[in-house]
């Protein structure tokens, strides 16, 4: 397909404007104003609507007097036998409504001493901040945890998987305590360090 060569073509020349035609026939325009079409629809409609309203509320049922009914005749009831009577009403007893008013309740009045003697564990707490495979590892732990001005321990402890060398603070006679020394260690990026029972 040849190519077509714009620059040789020139430019278009502008049309000159077209100039608005006179109506030929002298014809008015349609005047913008008030639609009185539209409204004659609305107003009718509006008129419908009331009447329907009107018509539909204001319809009186026309009265009538009522038939008078027959005489009525009185027809013989059957009488009633002993298998129709029914049995007089069972009265219900409740028992649990008397035992209840009946029954009383003791409880035990414990003493301030006997309630916090009754909380206390009998075992105290320790603080366990690691457990390590080399005591090494396990030194610079303590050294950590002593930079802290907090004197803790090494336990060594064998079960089958090996020879374990734990970092423990305590003995804590409250876990309060120890859960105290915990948050402080965690907040110098000491942890995790668990509360278990003394062994």
């Amino acid at each position: 397909m040849a190519t077509k060569d714009y620059v040789k073509r020139g430019r278009s020349q502008k049309k000159a404007p077209i100039k608005a035609k006179a109506n030929p026939k002298g014809k008015k325009a349609p005047a913008s104003g008030f639609p009185t079409k539209w409204a004659a629809l609305a107003v009718m409609l509006v008129c419908s609507l009331i009447a329907g309203l009107f018509f539909l509320s204001g319809t009186d049922v026309p009265e009538t007097t009522p038939p008078t009914p027959a005489a009525v005749i009185a027809k013989p009831q059957p009488a009633k036998t002993k298998a129709d009577v029914l049995p007089p009403k069972p009265e219900e007893k409740w028992r649990y409504i008397q035992e209840l008013e009946n029954k009383k309740v003791i409880v035990p009045v414990l003493t301030p001493k006997q309630v916090i003697a009754e909380n206390k564990p009998t075992k105290p707490y320790l603080l366990q901040c690691g457990a390590y495979h080399s005591q090494a590892q396990a030194e610079q732990r303590k050294a950590t945890i002593a930079f802290q001005g907090m004197n803790s321990q090494i336990k060594i402890s064998t079960n089958n998987k090996g020879t374990w060398y734990r970092v423990v603070l305590g003995p804590y006679k409250d876990k309060r305590l120890a859960m105290d020394d915990q948050n402080k260690l965690q907040q110098h990026g000491i942890s995790p360090c668990a509360i278990w029972f003394w062994e």
